[in-house]
């Protein structure tokens, strides 16, 4: 199986499934001198972990990690480093009800047509469970971030209709304070308890991230196929149940015209180059322009539902699908800390990139 390594100088390699011995991550391209800690990531494995609110998944694991390699004395050594998470809490038997049937908008019948085998219990490889790992090493791509001075964050705009508006303030500091990680708090309550009535219902449903980075110096990203935005579609897009990213104005910019979209620029009291507006959302011609990053990320709703679903099986016999085992009935609470993740590894990677373009 390829397609388990992303980036280029900031390169990382996850390995494991959901219900194996353990899931991982081979980070190479690290830069000697960073402090790290094992606790220095588990603070965005807690983050993400499972059970951790009434509107996730109540399987219980502790996602501790341990640094197998690439740390001495505290410090990143410049060779790969390696981390690795034990999976403690895995239930197989919850899923041998699906062992021979393929579940709807989930990766069984895929996975089966591509290697002619699959890891059943609880999706093997595609589970979400994979992204722990890049959180782990998406923590250490933050060090990197915060080294050259840049701010970064996320938080869920949007559970279905109920949605932040163009009037609501939003405030970074109450992100970690609500269960559903939104940045409003009148807004944080209408979508927890739209989640709450869904997950009665037996059903799921999904909703939008919002990820800004500040302080972004203008220069970083390559023209063409490597362009920062593009990068970053594809970082997105790997996740797990995402389906739409959109950068700036995105979709309601094709409403506009160009008089109106056009970010002009103007020097500010420090000599600072600006724009007035940043419908580019931070990128232009695929590099940073100095503005904040300001992107969105839309997820359907989690495919596993506390409902009969009709489906096939193996054989292409119509069979019914029971919803069994813990699952999320809203993927974003824990979204939030992988899109900060994965957004993170893009920028260290090209923020090592740029270092050799003026080498």
């Amino acid at each position: 199986m390829a397609g388990n390594i992303f980036g280029t100088a900031f390169r990382i390699t996850t390995y494991g499934e959901s219900h194996g011995h353990s899931i991982g991550v081979i980070i190479d391209g690290c830069p000697a001198g960073l402090n790290l800690s094992s606790a220095d990531i588990q603070v965005d494995l807690d983050r993400r972990r499972p059970g951790q609110s009434a509107i996730v998944t109540q399987r219980k694991e502790g996602d501790k990690v341990q640094i197998l390699s690439g740390v001495f004395d505290g410090k990143t050594t410049g060779t790969p480093i390696a981390l690795q998470i034990l999976n403690t809490n895995a239930k197989s038997k919850d899923y041998s009800h699906i062992k021979d049937k393929y579940r709807p908008s989930h990766a069984d019948y895929t996975y089966d047509q591509k290697y002619g085998i699959r890891d059943y219990r609880g999706g093997g490889r595609s589970s979400a469970r994979e992204t722990a790992a890049r959180v782990a090493a998406g923590a250490i791509a933050k060090k990197i971030l915060e080294k050259e001075g840049i701010v970064l964050y996320a938080h869920v705009s949007a559970v279905g209709a109920v949605k932040l508006l163009k009037s609501d303030v939003k405030n970074r500091s109450i992100i970690e304070l609500n269960e559903i990680r939104c940045a409003n708090a009148e807004r944080a309550e209408e979508m927890i308890a739209l989640i709450r009535e869904i997950r009665k219902q037996g059903d799921t449903i999904g909703g939008t991230i919002e990820c800004v980075l500040e302080q972004v110096p203008a220069g970083l990203g390559q023209p063409v196929f490597d362009r920062l935005e593009a990068d970053l579609a594809k970082a997105m897009l790997s996740i797990n149940a995402c389906k739409g990213f959109e950068l700036g104005s995105g979709f309601e910019g094709t409403l506009m015209r160009g008089s109106a979209h056009n970010d002009a620029f103007y020097r500010d009291a420090s000599g600072q180059i600006q724009t007035d507006t940043n419908y580019s959302g931070g990128i232009q011609g695929g590099i940073s322009n100095g503005m904040p990053v300001e992107f969105r990320v839309a997820f359907k709703p989690v495919a596993t539902l506390m409902q009969d679903q009709q489906s096939v099986d193996s054989k292409g016999e119509q069979v019914t699908v029971t919803g069994k085992g813990r699952h999320d009935p809203c993927v974003l609470p824990r979204a939030v800390p992988i899109v900060e993740a994965m957004a993170a590894c893009v920028f260290a990677d090209h923020i090592l990139r740029s270092r050799l373009d003026r080498a």
